[in-house]
């Protein structure tokens, strides 16, 4: 009975979270920072639309965060990890949101993502061994840092990079965090199922208004936030076992947004483009501009995200001798999807380059 007035009394909170997330989204329509559609090549839509929206998101999470450092003692981590948590992902909102404004170069962008992943990590947040498929346990040394740093920016571009069509990134990570939230409080991990919780209130309160037609984007201030706090709450999940496999619980949750990304990554970078350079290659733009709707885009999406969230949600009751192979499953449903958006490429006689 205790647990549930607990859960319920969580939910209220979460409740005014995402009301107060909504608030500052209206406020973003009503005061807005305009995306222009000329400017942009990446871009699928053809007005002016508001972006930023991602400020609720951000502001939601930092004010729960707030009182859960002030209040709830039982779902801390280190106070040090605490804090360089939250001003990392308070400084790359607050650059990403200035990048909204005035456009910054990607090496610059880069940077302030870099510079943000190592306040985390001399927090103390830092994958230090794995477990590989028929290899056992592996101690990472000095890779450790390494591959830390590398997922965290990787995971913030890869969110930021599909934000690109309507819903998508806001409802993929709406059912993504409450997946995360679920695990985290089975495994008794609070800090992470806390700050799980109030992502969750914050896509909440800015979701409605990103259901196409968009009254609004989430803007970098929203999707480099959200892409740091998963990479990042990642890692807060390796401490769910001495093995820290859980680690993969995050990316197993995000895979279809990693698989994308990554894929049309390494197609650009082969066929001698610019990974910078703004494009419409991504595997749901082409489905969209194949002729595919948005809101199929969308759905198709969210359906990769419940199965990725069904496959995390048991993960942790699975031998560990069979965990690491869980991104099997995902890994051949985004090879049928890839075959599926070529085939509709070909037919509508679209090309692979930018432009």
């Amino acid at each position: 009975m205790t647990r549930a007035i607990a859960f319920s009394q969580h939910l209220a909170f979460a409740g005014l979270l995402a009301a107060f997330s909504a608030t500052l989204v209206r406020l973003m329509i009503a005061w807005p920072i305009l995306d222009d559609p000329t400017r942009r090549a990446a871009t699928a839509h053809t007005r002016p639309t508001p972006k930023g929206g991602g400020v609720g998101i951000v502001a939601a999470f930092v004010a729960g965060m707030v009182v859960l450092f002030g209040t709830a003692r039982y779902a801390r981590i280190a106070e040090a990890e605490f804090i360089g948590t939250i001003l990392a992902a308070v400084a790359i909102a607050a650059v990403a949101l200035v990048d909204d404004i005035r456009d910054f170069r990607f090496v610059y962008k880069l940077a302030a993502q870099c510079g943000a992943a190592l306040v985390a990590m001399a927090s103390g947040l830092v994958v230090t061994r794995l477990a590989l498929p028929w290899i056992g346990v592996v101690d990472l040394g000095l890779a450790g840092p390494l591959l830390t740093l590398f997922w965290i920016v990787a995971c913030t571009n890869a969110v930021n990079f599909m934000d690109g069509m309507d819903g998508l990134v806001a409802g993929s990570l709406l059912v993504a965090c409450a997946a995360l939230c679920a695990i985290a409080a089975e495994q008794g991990a609070w800090f992470v199922y806390a700050a799980a919780l109030f992502l969750v209130a914050g896509l909440a309160g800015f979701l409605p208004f990103n259901l196409h037609p968009a009254r609004i984007f989430m803007g970098d201030v929203g999707s480099q936030f959200l892409g740091f706090m998963l990479a990042v709450l990642a890692v807060a999940c390796a401490r769910f076992d001495t093995a820290q496999i859980s680690f993969l619980i995050v990316p197993l949750l995000l895979f279809a947004h990693l698989f994308d990304t990554g894929f049309t990554l390494v197609r650009r970078v082969l066929m001698g483009e610019r990974p910078s350079t703004p494009h419409r290659t991504h595997l749901y733009q082409l489905a969209q501009r194949s002729g595919m709707g948005v809101h199929m885009v969308a759905a198709v999406h969210g359906g990769f995200v419940l199965f990725q969230a069904a496959l995390a949600l048991i993960f942790p009751a699975l031998p560990p001798r069979v965990k690491p192979l869980v991104v099997v499953p995902p890994l051949l449903l985004q090879l049928l999807w890839l075959a599926y958006v070529a085939a509709r490429v070909r037919r509508a006689g679209l090309s692979w380059r930018a432009g």
